[in-house]
Formats: C-alpha cells, sequence, structure tokens
C-alpha cells in the first residue's frame, strides 16, 4: 500500500484577509457618514457570501514548521485595537448621539471581536505574565471582558460539553436564550475559580480586571465626552455577543457526561476557506481543545469530527433566528 503524500501547508498571506475587516471599520470611523456600515457590510453581507463560494480545503496538509509570519499578524491585530476604538470613540465625540455613532459601533464592534476578542483568547493561552498574555488581556479590558481567559482556561477546556460549562448550549436552546444565561454564569464562575486560587479577596485577579475597565471607562469618558463613552460600550457589548454566538456554535448539541473522557466529538470544526483565514483558524475547535498548547497555527482538522454545515461568517443569519437554526443543525448532531 503507498504511503500518503502530505501537501505543503498554504500560504500565510492568505490569512492577511483577516485584517480586511478592522481596516474598514477605522477607515469608516474615520470617513463617517455612509461610510461607518463599510465593516458591517463586509462581515454580514459579503463574508457570509464568499463562506460558501470559497469553500473548504480537503488536501491532507503538513504541519507548519514556521509560525513567525501568524505570530507577527496575532500581535499586528491586538495593536489594531488601539485605531478601533480610538476612532469609533472619536466618531462618537463627533456625533454625539447620531446613527452614524451607533452604525460606526456597530462595525467597530464586528472588528474588535476579531481583533480584541478573538485574538485575546489566543493570547490568553501563551505563558501567563509574557508580554503576549498582558496584550490579550488588554485586548480583553478594553471590550470589558477581562474574565474571559480564566473562566475559558481553568473551566470552559475542563468542563466542555458537560453541565458544569455554561459555555455550552445542549441540542434545543436558542441564542439569545442561551446568551441570556451564559454571561452572569461564566462571570461568576471565574470569580470562583480566581476566589480559590487568592489570599483574599483584595487578591482576586477578577476584581483587578473590573477595576480596570472602571478606569479605562473613565479615562475615554474624560478624553470623548459621553458618547464617545456610549459608543465604546456598545463595541463591547456586540464584540461579547458575537463571542457567545461562537460558543455557541461551537458546541451546540454536543454534550459528555462529567468525567467521561474528552473527544474530537465534542466540538464542530469548519474548514472553509475564509472563516479559517479571517479568524485565524478559529475553526479548527476540536484540535483546540485536545491541543491547547499549541498555536492557531499548527491547528488541523479532524477527520470524522462534527461539521458545521458553514463556516462561521455564513451561520450568522441563521443562527439568530433560533427556529431556522434548530432546523438546520438538528439533524446534524451526532448520535
Amino acid at each position: 500500500m503507498s504511503e500518503t503524500v502530505l501537501e505543503k501547508p498554504e500560504s500565510w498571506m492568505w490569512h492577511l484577509i483577516g485584517f480586511l475587516l478592522p481596516a474598514s471599520a477605522i477607515a469608516g470611523n474615520v470617513i463617517g457618514e455612509w461610510w461607518v456600515l463599510a465593516g458591517t457590510v463586509l462581515a454580514l453581507g459579503i463574508y457570509p457570501i464568499l463562506d460558501w463560494l470559497l469553500g473548504e480545503d480537503h488536501h491532507n496538509r503538513e504541519v507548519r514548521t514556521n509560525g513567525t509570519p501568524f505570530e507577527v499578524m496575532l500581535y499586528i491585530h491586538a495593536l489594531l485595537m488601539i485605531p478601533l476604538i480610538w476612532t469609533v470613540c472619536w466618531r462618537g465625540q463627533q456625533d454625539g448621539s447620531a446613527w452614524t455613532t451607533w452604525a460606526a459601533a456597530f462595525s467597530t464592534g464586528i472588528a474588535a471581536g476579531m481583533c480584541g476578542i478573538v485574538v485575546g483568547h489566543e493570547m490568553g493561552h501563551k505563558k501567563p505574565k509574557s508580554i503576549g498574555w498582558w496584550m490579550g488581556r488588554a485586548t480583553l479590558v478594553s471590550l470589558m471582558y477581562a474574565h474571559f481567559t480564566t473562566e475559558h482556561n481553568y473551566n470552559h477546556h475542563k468542563n466542555v460539553a458537560t453541565v458544569k460549562d455554561s459555555a455550552s448550549a445542549p441540542g434545543g436552546r436558542g441564542l439569545w436564550l442561551h446568551i441570556a444565561q451564559t454571561l452572569p454564569k461564566q462571570f461568576i464562575s471565574a470569580w470562583s475559580i480566581q476566589a480559590k486560587r487568592s489570599k483574599s479577596v483584595l487578591h482576586n485577579s477578577i476584581l483587578h480586571g473590573l477595576l480596570a475597565q472602571i478606569v479605562f471607562a473613565v479615562f475615554i469618558w474624560f478624553i470623548f465626552g459621553i458618547w464617545g463613552l456610549g459608543a465604546l460600550l456598545f463595541v463591547s457589548v456586540l464584540g461579547i455577543t458575537l463571542l457567545e454566538y461562537v460558543n455557541y456554535i461551537r458546541h451546540y448539541g454536543l454534550q459528555r457526561e462529567v468525567g467521561e473522557r474528552q473527544t474530537k466529538m465534542h466540538s464542530w470544526q469548519s474548514k472553509k476557506r475564509l472563516s479559517r483565514w479571517a479568524l485565524i483558524e478559529l475553526t479548527m475547535h476540536p484540535a483546540h481543545h485536545l491541543k491547547a498548547s499549541e498555536p492557531f497555527w499548527k491547528l488541523q482538522p479532524y477527520e470524522g469530527a462534527p461539521e458545521l454545515p458553514t463556516g462561521y461568517f455564513g451561520l450568522f443569519w441563521p443562527c439568530i433566528i433560533p427556529p431556522i437554526w434548530k432546523r438546520l443543525m438538528d439533524p446534524l448532531i451526532p448520535e
């Protein structure tokens, strides 16, 4: 029997597509008027179509050995949070409560969900107290979700797909009900985890994160005024909502008993090219759970793992309408 020949990995340059979304949001914030819709049109209008049209990568490829270009892109994405937040708050300062402020915040919230929370998630798996780890913490503080690293690393990865993990949605639960339940539960869980690891309440890192978020919000209010702060909070709400949307689709209906071994069958994956390129391989989720210490650029799809019908962009519209989502996904849930 002939040995399987592995193909070379894709060029890292495909992942530069990920910069189109933050660039469009920043440009829209600066130019104003109808351009503030640029990021929204790209992410929710064009990308869902491209998720289908660009198809999947079915090639059996070698694992990458050089991740330098990907690590550089990761740090650039994190740094883009500065102009994203600065320009949207400036737009709020300039336009007040006009529709352009909120439209700009919507586009920015989508981009910040990528540059802030997706990147903050990846950097949260780096060595604690390293530069990358601190940058990840900063991106999450800027979006008012600093406790995410604790909850994700210490609870979600351990208890995914069980009743102990509030980020894992059971089959039949709609997106909006799930978000309403998971947000408070994740915060309480993160506080409890750090309370057990801390000498006292004052040493609890979740408290430190809350204080950092308050200081940052006051700073934005002082520089950009009330509508600049309003734009920031709108961006934060949308970015957090998109994170929990992603958590929802990645584990929907895939359950195991507490203590049962975690396998590739407890996370959904997607090989859709656009979602992979634009979201730094976030769709390789079974591999991320089973190899949490591996950087994103080494992750590979698992043969036989549950497959989403399209990428993360393409699933957004059916997901926000629970009856359509359930009709689409429930037949795909493995026995």
